[in-house]
């Protein structure tokens, strides 16, 4: 059943670690001119890797397990402090995924919320001593309108990531 509002249900909202797909990257890459709902990649482009990959501030981050559990306690923090909903959480090596009814919230403010309470434990826990970001740039904030989708996206998040990372590093 389609929800007959212009608020969506759910957002499946979704941030990578600093520095884990560069522009120019084998798997292709989306930039702000090349950012429409089902484009295409941009083509992979091993000189434009190279000049990202060397204006790295750091290596690119891989979430220990000590991180990632963090990580998903400050998201769980997070909805529980706002009340939103949250259905579905995956926090891997390299990206997270969550899947959120945020009622009339942006789904922007969501993501930076996620990173942000995120980024201040990590450090306040000493999981993360550098000056910038543990995360990408901005992320992925893909509406749900439709219960079928909120379970699809929910299938995903919690079955369709690999399986269970192990608890130790």
């Amino acid at each position: 059943m389609w929800n007959d509002t212009d608020i969506p249900i759910a957002y499946v909202i979704t941030f990578r670690c600093y520095g884990t797909w560069l522009h120019g990257d084998e798997r292709g890459s989306i930039d702000r001119f090349h950012n429409v709902y089902q484009s295409p990649y941009i083509e992979p482009n091993a000189g434009w890797k190279d000049y990202n990959t060397a204006k790295l501030k750091s290596e690119p981050v891989s979430l220990t397990a000590n991180q990632r559990n963090v990580v998903e306690a400050a998201v769980r923090e997070v909805c529980e402090y706002k009340r939103w909903l949250l259905h579905a959480l995956s926090v891997r090596t390299n990206h997270c995924h969550a899947v959120v009814s945020i009622g009339e919230a942006s789904s922007k403010s969501a993501l930076n919320a996620f990173k942000a309470y995120a980024t201040r434990h990590l450090r306040s826990d000493g999981l993360w001593n550098f000056s910038h970001s543990p995360w990408a740039d901005k992320g992925s904030r893909r509406s749900i309108w439709t219960s079928e989708s909120l379970h699809r996206a929910i299938d995903y998040v919690v079955n369709g990531q690999g399986g269970p990372l192990p608890d130790f590093d």
